[in-house]
């Protein structure tokens, strides 16, 4: 049997998980991700449009990852492949600052909005357990798709169900 002090713990610890989970795990399909605008590194703002109709998909990165390089390679070419407009793409650099991800991104040629993780996004997003990250809302910025770890191209090409 526990005695008082540590069921006291206990009890503290499950109720701060209940009450503030993104600041215990991620966020997960099904819940919802309060997606402010942001602003790219090109200086422009991305926003999911208020009367949004479409789904968005969020890829999150650095620079330093061999596995994001490729999946950014991948999504370069998504980006081409779907209709245009048929779907909102971001991505959120986790670079120490934001001349290193403007420099990847200047290198590698990439033409999909890319901006800084930012502290509030941090937070809704919740604790992540590495990158590349992806995540795809619906319409109402609803999770819908999770992967963590790399999608490969095989992966995008069953992605673009998403885009409408």
């Amino acid at each position: 049997m526990l005695n008082p002090t540590k069921s006291l713990v206990a009890a503290i610890i499950v109720a701060y998980s209940i009450m503030v989970p993104s600041a215990v795990m991620a966020i997960e399909i099904g819940q919802t991700l309060p997606f402010e605008k942001v602003q790219t590194l090109d200086g422009a703002y991305f926003e999911i449009p208020k009367n949004n109709t479409k789904n968005t998909l969020i890829q999150l990165w650095a620079s330093w990852c061999p596995f994001c390089k490729r999946q950014n390679n991948y999504l370069q070419d998504f980006s081409k492949r779907i209709p245009p407009g048929s779907m909102n793409i971001v991505t959120i650099s986790i670079d120490k600052t934001p001349a290193i991800a403007k420099e990847y991104m200047r290198q590698n040629h990439y033409s999909f909005p890319a901006a800084m993780m930012t502290p509030e996004l941090n937070q809704a997003i919740g604790k992540i357990r590495g990158v590349p990250v992806l995540l795809i809302l619906d319409a109402k910025n609803k999770l819908i798709y999770k992967e963590i770890g790399e999608v490969f191209e095989e992966d995008y090409v069953e992605l673009i169900k998403y885009a409408r």
